[in-house]
């Protein structure tokens, strides 16, 4: 975030996450080419357990489908927005939402709360140091945090090829397919975790995931 292009970025990302969370579906299915919600669901054949928490969780789209099959999911956002956007859809559809408004950084539950930790297309806040240590405290043993981390909406057209170079330039995705940068696995291993790299094949495009787990929870 040195840049003033990336500052300037963030601030449009901070925007649309909050005062204009309104048109936050649309501006993700835009970009995506429509495989937002495709892309955010591939994290489901991760998850373990009975207890899921939801770290950014928006809209509320993947709390929405976890409830929907059984899990006892809880969310933690720090928009003020997306915490009553969420809340309406679930009710919306006969649920009762656990949803929480905080930071990431500071959860406000007990230690070994969950089985899994999940959060998708997070932004820098993931890796910080109390982000990770929180994780590490509010999940049971054996527990672990999937994350969603990026895209790559492939190379099969024109439209694909512009969208991909977009993501590049944004910081949506980096690098190649499986490839994460040894920085951000080493966030991970100084936070006492253990890193296995994943990726989906969702439509043409390729979603990355980061599959990490306390070492002393194994």
């Amino acid at each position: 975030m040195n840049s003033p292009f990336r500052r300037l970025l963030f601030s449009g990302f901070h925007l649309l996450y909050n005062q204009f969370a309104w048109t936050y579906d649309t501006v993700a299915a835009l970009v995506s080419l429509g495989r937002w919600q495709d892309w955010v669901h591939s994290a489901l054949p991760y998850l373990q357990g009975g207890r899921i928490l939801e770290i950014g969780f928006g809209p509320g789209h993947l709390q929405l489908t976890l409830a929907q099959k059984g899990w006892r999911v809880t969310g933690l956002d720090a928009s003020p927005f997306m915490v009553r956007k969420a809340r309406q859809r679930l009710r919306q559809n006969g649920l009762d939402p656990a949803l929480v408004r905080g930071y990431a950084q500071f959860h406000p539950f007990k230690r070994g709360t969950f089985d899994t930790v999940v959060a998708t297309f997070p932004s820098e806040y993931i890796v910080e140091p109390e982000t990770l240590s929180e994780v590490g405290r509010v999940l049971r043993p054996g527990g672990r945090l999937v994350v969603v981390l990026g895209a790559w909406p492939g190379n099969r057209n024109l439209l694909e090829r512009v969208t991909a170079w977009v993501f590049r330039a944004t910081g949506l995705t980096f690098g190649r397919p499986g490839e994460i940068p040894l920085e951000l696995e080493n966030r991970f291993i100084e936070a006492g975790f253990t890193l296995r790299v994943e990726t989906a094949q969702v439509h043409t495009s390729t979603v990355i995931l980061l599959i990490a787990s306390p070492k002393e929870m194994k």
